[in-house]
């Protein structure tokens, strides 16, 4: 994703609102992208309407360091930053046709870290069905490219100082409910077969510089 600074902008998906048919269907991602991550968008440059020092800073650099923001602010960023920052990256981080897998440097990163991809997948899953209430579920690389899965509550981010993220799955009831009703585990595992691998390749080598 590109570097922006206010006024931020609603990006539009990378793909069709029915392209991740049948996992996820057109109307949930017309929700979710055009009401929620819209609302957060809005509320985002609304927080940072009368700080124009603080309107030069880039989401990723308003996130990195919420304690040094102002006091009456650290909130609304802290939510409305991070939705902004999770939800495009969560967007960005999917594409069809289904049955894609790692490739690549990430792949044998998978394997070293977690012992298998299947091993992976497994760990991933449990970090998103069981995330208690509404957060997410990430794989990161710190900057010498092993590989973490966390959880996030809420809009949080992890330490953007520590870890760069490679993709992320949202486990907000908004990404599912529509068309899963209380069944996040089939939306998880759904949810694998719609990873954009090669992008999440890409992620990870520019996080080490290409050194890798």
């Amino acid at each position: 994703m590109n570097a922006e600074t206010y006024p931020f902008v609603v990006r539009p998906l990378p793909y069709e609102y029915d392209a991740l048919i049948p996992v996820l269907d057109e109307e949930t991602m017309h929700f979710h992208h055009d009401k929620h991550y819209k609302t957060y968008v809005d509320n985002l440059n609304s927080a940072l309407a009368d700080y124009p020092e603080l309107q030069r800073l880039s989401l990723k650099e308003l996130l990195s360091d919420i304690e040094a923001l102002p006091a009456q602010i650290r909130t609304p960023i802290r939510n409305n930053g991070g939705g902004v920052y999770n939800h495009e990256l969560y967007f960005d981080s999917m594409k069809n046709p289904v049955g894609q897998e790692p490739e690549g440097a990430l792949a044998a990163a998978i394997d070293r870290d977690f012992g298998s991809y299947k091993q992976w997948k497994e760990q991933m899953k449990q970090a998103a069905v069981t995330k208690f209430g509404s957060g997410w579920a990430w794989l990161v690389t710190d900057n010498k490219g092993q590989l973490s899965i966390v959880q996030t509550a809420n809009q949080d981010v992890p330490d953007l100082q520590e870890y760069t993220p490679v993709f992320l799955i949202d486990v907000w009831e908004h990404a599912y409910y529509l068309q899963y009703q209380n069944r996040r585990v089939e939306y998880a595992e759904g949810w694998f077969d719609l990873i954009n691998w090669r992008k999440a390749g890409k992620r990870y080598e520019d996080a080490l510089g290409g050194c890798i």
